[in-house]
C-alpha cells in the first residue's frame, strides 16, 4: 500500500487556515445539523468553559491556543483521501458504508455509536464498523495488512468522527443489545479489581482528582466528560492522534488491570457507557489533548 502523501513543512503553514475554513464549511451544512452546533472544536470548548467552573477544561491553556492549528486536521485529511479512495480486491471507496443513518451519511453518525447494527448482529462501536466495511464492501480478506494499518485505521476514524463535531453525543438505547452493552460498561466502570484495587471510578468518580499535576475528569459532570471521551484526539505527549481504544487500553494499564482487547465487546461496552454519560453535550471532534 503506498504510503500517503503529506505536504512539506513549508506548505502545511501555508494550510494552517485550511481546517478552520473546513470545519466551517462542514458546520454551514444546516441541512444535516440537527441537535448540534455549527461551532468549530476551539469554540465549543470554550463555551463548555463559559458555563462551566472547571479546573479539568481549564487546565492547558496552551491546547486551547493550539486548537485551531491541531495537526489532527491533517490527519482528517488524509482520512478523507483513504475513504474515498478505491481499493481493494473490489475496487471500492467506503462512500457506501452504512454507520447508523443509511449507506453515506456520516453527519451526526459518530455521535451515536456504538449501535446495534441488523446485518451485523451486534453493537459496534467507530473502528469495528470501518473495519467491517473494509471486509464487506472493498473486499479485504481477515489476514489483509489494511486492516491492521493502525495509522491509517486512525485516519479513517479521524475522518468520519469528525462528521460529528458539535453534534450532542446520543448513542440509542432502543434494542435490547445496546442498553445491555452500555450496563455491561457501567459494570466495568465501577468494578474494582487487580493489585491496585482500582477501578475506572477511582479516578473518575469526583471533582478534584489529579494523576500528578494532571486534574482528572468527572464522569459525573457532562461538560466535562463530553471532552473526555472525545476521541480520536491528538495527543500533544504522543505527537500522533490517539484511538478512543488506546484511551481505553492506557487507561486499564495504568489500573494494572489486563490487556483489553481491539474491538472487543468489552471495549465496546466500556465505550457505550462513556458515551452515554456524556449524553447531550456536544462532541469536540478533534480534539486537541495533553
Amino acid at each position: 500500500m503506498p504510503k500517503l502523501m503529506r505536504p512539506s513543512r513549508a506548505g502545511r503553514n501555508l494550510l494552517l487556515a485550511v481546517p478552520v475554513a473546513t470545519f466551517a464549511l462542514i458546520g454551514n451544512a444546516s441541512a444535516q445539523c440537527v441537535n448540534c452546533t455549527n461551532d468549530a472544536p476551539k469554540d465549543i470548548l470554550t463555551n463548555l468553559i463559559d458555563q462551566s467552573n472547571s479546573d479539568y477544561l481549564t487546565q492547558s491553556p496552551q491546547n486551547l491556543m493550539m486548537m485551531g492549528n491541531n495537526p489532527a486536521y491533517f490527519v482528517v485529511d488524509d482520512g478523507k483521501a483513504l475513504f474515498e479512495r478505491k481499493r481493494g480486491p473490489n475496487n471500492k471507496s467506503l462512500e457506501t458504508c452504512d454507520f447508523g443513518k443509511g449507506p453515506g451519511v456520516l453527519a451526526g453518525a459518530y455521535a451515536e455509536m456504538p449501535r446495534y447494527f441488523e446485518d451485523t448482529g451486534r453493537v459496534m462501536d467507530l473502528e469495528t464498523r470501518l473495519v467491517h466495511c473494509m471486509k464487506t464492501i472493498q473486499g479485504f480478506p481477515e489476514d489483509a495488512p489494511e486492516l491492521t494499518n493502525r495509522s491509517q485505521i486512525r485516519a479513517l476514524m479521524a475522518y468520519v468522527a469528525a462528521q460529528s463535531n458539535g453534534y450532542a453525543w446520543d448513542p440509542p438505547m432502543e434494542h435490547p443489545l445496546e442498553k445491555a452493552m452500555r450496563d455491561a460498561g457501567e459494570a466495568m466502570f465501577y468494578r474494582r479489581s487487580s493489585i491496585l484495587d482500582f477501578s475506572c471510578n477511582t479516578c473518575h468518580g469526583e471533582t478534584g482528582k489529579r494523576i500528578r499535576a494532571s486534574v482528572l475528569p468527572n464522569m459525573n459532570n457532562p461538560k466535562e466528560w463530553t471532552k473526555a471521551v472525545s476521541w480520536p484526539a491528538q495527543r500533544v505527549g504522543k505527537s500522533s492522534v490517539r484511538s478512543p481504544y488506546q484511551r481505553v487500553r492506557g487507561c486499564y494499564w495504568q489500573m494494572r488491570k489486563g490487556r483489553i482487547n481491539r474491538r472487543s465487546d468489552a471495549a465496546i461496552a466500556i465505550m457505550s457507557f462513556w458515551k452515554d454519560a456524556a449524553r447531550g453535550e456536544p462532541a469536540i471532534l478533534p480534539d486537541l489533548k495533553r
